[in-house]
């Protein structure tokens, strides 16, 4: 439902950044404190969850708060910190993967307060952005470094980011990762994770990104990606093609391809897009990964394949989505096979309806419905009929 042609943040984030040192900066530390900005969001959500062949359902009704404060540029530095904080309202039954509820279907949305971003940025010479510290980084569609927004408690990265724009139409990214802070609490450790990412919009009807996402002791990822749409008279076509290869880190290490290519249109008020994701396996024994990806937004949101099963996946989809009614609505059709071997998987229908009212609030209808395959060869209860509702409601001042 995301605009696709959007930069990552972090390109966001030196435009943003660019446009606050162009303003009357601070005369002193103390001003630049005094003078900054402070933002506060609240996000209630109750998720339901039917899962085969558990015979306690998932209820889980939590409230994360949300407050941040950024100060105003002083000497071309800026700081920024936000504190997440997420609660029960009401008692929940449901297994947030530490409350020990194994009884009931997973919501990895545990109770708990962190830190969840705290950085200092410096605007450089020649177009460049400095920023060190706990940060989010997502980049391109988020399929491979992404920050698990749905989720109650964010993914974020302790790291060292550049981004330079001084080339014309070009975004150049470097992390530098010394740790994982993952949506449960727990780290994905591991000092020397660099993440590359170039893009490019000189042609004009899209975006070209190279990538390479080299994971220490995880597995090397490089990529090449095409993003983009054409204006006509009466339509926009939409167009995505990507291509990535990975091989793992072990010394018996494994190799594995994955492709994407997705059409579509908008029209008369409408988006619709067909796709076909691929993410391949070797020899059935190790499927492509995605480690530090956004992957509830990929292979439908009852969350069945955020890890890749070792014969890989396939997952051909179809969605229509439009504003025309007033509210947003978006319907998806996915269905999945095992790309070594050809296993049915099963297939799945996912809806959403969002509307944004009173100019700070918004609310949702979401739901995902995943019914199992004739195949299921990993005999797990992981890929089993699945139902989940999800009613949210977001605030932000």
């Amino acid at each position: 439902m995301k605009n696709q042609l959007k930069l990552s943040a972090l390109a966001i984030a030196i435009a943003s950044s660019t446009s606050a040192f162009a303003a009357e900066p601070a005369t002193s530390i103390e001003q630049a404190f005094t003078d900054g900005e402070a933002s506060l969001s609240f996000r209630y959500r109750y998720e339901f969850v039917d899962q085969d062949p558990y015979k306690k359902d998932a209820n889980a009704s939590t409230l994360r708060t949300r407050l941040n404060y950024k100060t105003k540029q002083y000497q071309n530095a800026t700081a920024f910190v936000e504190f997440d904080s997420v609660n029960e309202v009401y008692t929940g039954s449901y297994n947030s993967k530490l409350n020990g509820e194994v009884n009931h279907p997973v919501v990895a949305d545990p109770k708990g307060t962190d830190l969840n971003q705290a950085y200092v940025d410096y605007a450089a010479p020649v177009d460049t952005l400095f920023r060190y510290g706990r940060q989010r980084i997502l980049l391109d569609n988020q399929r491979f470094v992404g920050g698990v927004g749905w989720r109650q408690n964010e993914q974020t990265y302790d790291a060292f980011t550049l981004v330079n724009t001084s080339i014309s139409d070009t975004t150049i990214i470097l992390s530098n990762i010394t740790n994982v802070n993952t949506i449960v609490g727990s780290n994905i450790n591991g000092e020397n994770h660099q993440a590359f990412n170039i893009q490019n919009k000189s042609l004009g009807f899209g975006t070209v990104s190279a990538y390479a996402y080299l994971l220490t002791d995880i597995s090397d990822t490089y990529g090449v990606r095409f993003d983009g749409q054409t204006d006509l008279d009466s339509l926009s076509l939409l167009y995505t093609f990507e291509y990535a290869t990975q091989e793992t880190d072990e010394s018996d290490s494994s190799e594995a391809d994955y492709y994407v290519a997705e059409l579509g249109a908008k029209v008369a008020g409408f988006t619709a897009k067909m796709g076909y994701e691929v993410l391949g396996s070797d020899d059935g024994k190790y499927g492509f990964s995605t480690p530090l990806g956004t992957n509830h937004k990929f292979n439908g949101w009852a969350d069945k394949f955020l890890g890749t099963p070792a014969a890989g996946l396939e997952d051909l989809y179809v969605s229509v989505s439009t504003e025309l009614a007033g509210p947003k609505l978006a319907l998806i059709y996915h269905t999945f096979d095992a790309n070594e071997g050809g296993a049915d998987l099963g297939d799945e229908i996912d809806f959403a309806v969002s509307q944004d009212f009173a100019d700070h609030y918004n609310v949702l209808l979401k739901g995902a419905f995943y019914s199992q395959g004739d195949s299921n060869p990993v005999a797990d209860v992981k890929y089993s009929d699945t139902t989940k509702v999800w009613v949210q409601l977001s605030a932000k001042f």
